[in-house]
């Protein structure tokens, strides 16, 4: 079969990068002798003819010589060339009914094509799921619930699957399939899910069969899952969940490095010559994607198919978080993370046990992650500022106050990140090791992140930020330290005293022509108003540059610096035609009256398509034209609200100026309040909770 590889012409068939020239090449080493030329050889096949799960025509054309390798029982990549070809059909087998395109433009058969091609070796799958090799049998069995189409066979040979096999990973493999299986054929879903019903009631099964049968079959059917479901979950996790062996309590979480037994052996290296912020981003994106415990993959399908069952959430999470299985309690923390920052509620109860629970001294591993969701969580988080500050003193205390910057890695990461958790609640007692990494410049740049929310240290932190900016190499692509970080915290603690910094990084940013960094500090410059006035000839000059960015920040900022409406105004509705229009919209209004003149303009602005461009301009209309513009403002801002939930709080802040003439929007506002899940810009935590605070405050204006 690989012979015949030369017989077809590769060069006439898309893939993601153009003709498929490499493919045949790849085909042939995928069954290489050589482990590293394999994998070589798969990385080219993903990128070029799987490339993010895509299918196109030389994926088509390579299937049967990937079923030849598979069908060969000697062939070294054969488990790996089983799950390319189990991911292939996935992608093919659901989306095979729409249209799609191809990298050419023109209309492309392949996943239709494709999954004929899987569902005509349907019967390959069934022999590789019986294979003799365990981890050709995991690689197959997701393939008979995908690609056998007589339901009746494929829900016997799933359950003749379970019956033949002792592995536990397998066993639940099949349980899954079987679920997919009564998802993909509504032939095949009575005799399935009764199979499920069955298999989770039967006390003589172990407790992670049943659990699993339990999940999938409230899987296939969401809308039918009784009170009785979530406990009896709980109650199969206590009998899987390990208790701690006796007489150690939590010490499985102790080691000699002050780590968890679920960590792993060594936390990875730091990259010479990458940005720390670099390096740090990928390692949390290693620490993210590990699972620790069996249980983890079950129970994330299960808070999936629950939803919006957030009670029955939270109680399934506290038993989690309540596990005496530290590989449990680790996982549920991002469970846990997920379910409060998507929905709506009082989630004191999740984030104490979060605190209490996984912020362990003893326990630096999950502590970081606790510390971390408790950060994100932020101002959710506020009832573990306490445990957040004494688990921080109590790390002072035992490791000295430089703890922030010990030798320790998995120490030092988790003190940190609980020292920012307890700063991103505005929280003084974060202040010492702030001043502990800006005086030292260990991990300098986690400070400068949440040094802005202590506005009550300005004094103390201001000179060191300020210090930090001056240092700033600005030829540099990648610095040290990001100076829009250290602009923005400046900007945040409100003291004037940062203003020359902010001035003299914007004259370096503009003389490497870094445009963005210079518009960002000239917008923390405009932060300060007439208290910035010193500034004013340094910004001048950059109302007239070319870059558009640096412009419009810069003849925003004059506004702000010298409050001339006469100089202002001409400058910003020049801006209003470029697509820098939405800086020079909210100019004008802050201006306010003296900015009539840009009042026609404003009023063609609000009637336009863009969400976004109707809110800035239906805001500043308000501003500058009061009253008599009230029915285009409102009509305006609830239209893009509709249109665009992100536009919520830029709508509600509006109304919320607007005092009593935002009464015909109280109807709005009332069905925002009783949504269960979180809205507003970027749907995140902080700009809900800002949402709703916005909308109980003009509520109890109005009503």
């Amino acid at each position: 079969m690989i012979n015949r590889l030369d017989s077809i012409d590769w060069s006439s068939m898309s893939h993601a990068y153009g003709p498929a020239i490499d493919v045949p090449v790849w085909l042939r080493e995928m069954g290489s002798a050589d482990p590293d030329i394999r994998e070589k050889a798969f990385s080219g096949f993903y990128s070029a003819a799987h490339h993010q799960g895509d299918v196109y025509t030389c994926t088509t054309a390579s299937l049967p010589f990937l079923f030849a390798m598979a069908d060969d029982p000697v062939a070294p990549g054969r488990v790996s060339v089983i799950g390319l070809l189990l991911s292939i059909g996935r992608e093919a087998v659901s989306r095979c009914d729409g249209i799609y395109f191809g990298p050419d433009g023109t209309e492309s058969a392949s996943y239709a094509d494709s999954a004929a091609v899987m569902r005509e070796h349907a019967d390959d799958f069934v022999r590789y799921a019986a294979d003799p090799d365990p981890l050709v049998r995991r690689a197959a069995i997701e393939g008979l619930g995908l690609f056998l189409d007589d339901g009746d066979r494929a829900v016997e040979i799933l359950r003749g699957r379970l019956l033949a096999t002792s592995g536990i990973l397998e066993r639940l493999l099949v349980i899954r399939t079987m679920a997919d299986l009564a998802l993909r054929l509504p032939t095949a879903r009575t005799a399935a899910t009764a199979w499920l019903d069955t298999l989770a009631g039967d006390t003589a099964a172990s407790a992670d069969i049943r659990l699993a049968a339990l999940v999938h079959r409230a899987r296939c059917a969401p809308q039918d899952i009784g009170d009785d479901v979530v406990p009896t979950a709980i109650d199969l996790l206590r009998e899987i969940t390990p208790a701690p062996k006796s007489g150690t309590g939590d010490a499985e979480c102790q080691s000699g490095s002050g780590g968890c037994a679920c960590a792993p052996a060594a936390e990875p290296a730091t990259a010479q010559d990458v940005p720390p912020q670099i390096a740090a981003a990928f390692d949390d994106l290693d620490r993210h994607n590990r699972v620790h415990a069996p249980t983890t993959s079950l129970l994330r399908t299960f808070h999936t198919v629950l939803d919006a069952r957030v009670p029955e959430r939270a109680a399934l999470l506290a038993e989690q978080l309540c596990s005496p299985d530290p590989a449990t309690r680790y996982d549920a923390i991002r469970m846990a993370r997920d379910l409060i920052s998507t929905w709506r509620g009082d989630h004191t109860g999740l984030v104490m046990l979060l605190a209490n629970n996984c912020l362990l001294p003893e326990d630096p591993y999950t502590a970081t992650a606790a510390a971390e969701s408790l950060g994100s969580l932020t101002p959710v988080s506020d009832p573990a500022r306490e445990a957040l500050a004494s688990h921080v003193a109590a790390q002072r205390t035992m490791h000295g106050p430089d703890v922030w910057a010990t030798p320790r890695p998995l120490l030092r990461r988790a003190h940190q990140e609980a020292v920012m958790a307890l700063a991103r609640l505005g929280d003084p007692r974060a202040l010492p090791d702030l001043l502990t990494a800006l005086d030292g410049d260990t991990d300098a740049w986690r400070a400068v992140q949440v040094a802005g929310r202590l506005g009550p240290a300005a004094g103390e932190l201001v000179p060191r930020l300020s210090q930090h900016l001056a240092r700033i190499d600005f030829s540099e692509e990648w610095p040290q330290m990001s100076a829009g970080a250290l602009v923005s915290a400046l900007a945040e603690l409100g003291d004037p005293a940062a203003v020359p910094a902010i001035t003299g990084a914007v004259t370096a940013a503009v003389r490497h022509e870094q445009w963005r960094t210079a518009a960002l500090a000239l917008e923390s410059l405009a932060s300060f108003g007439t208290a910035a006035a010193s500034a004013v000839e340094t910004v001048r000059p950059l109302a007239e540059a070319d870059d558009l960015g640096l412009r419009a920040a810069a003849t925003a900022a004059l506004w702000e610096l010298e409050r001339d409406p006469e100089n202002a105004v001409p400058r910003l509705n020049d801006l209003l035609d470029s697509y820098r229009h939405n800086v020079a919209t909210d100019a004008l209004g802050r201006i306010g009256p003296p900015a009539a003149s840009a009042l026609p303009r404003l009023r063609k602005s609000v009637a336009v398509d863009d969400p976004w461009t109707r809110v800035h301009a239906a805001a500043a209309l308000w501003e500058i034209g009061g009253e008599a513009e009230v029915p285009r403002v409102m009509q305006a801002l609830l239209a893009a609200w509709d249109k665009n939930d992100a536009t919520s709080n830029h709508v509600l802040a509006c109304l919320n100026r607007m005092g009593s003439a935002a009464a015909p929007a109280l109807p709005r506002i009332r069905a925002e309040l009783s949504l269960p899940r979180r809205g507003g810009r970027f749907k995140s935590i902080t700009c809900d909770e800002e949402l709703q605070n916005t909308c109980r405050t003009i509520m109890a204006r109005l009503t």
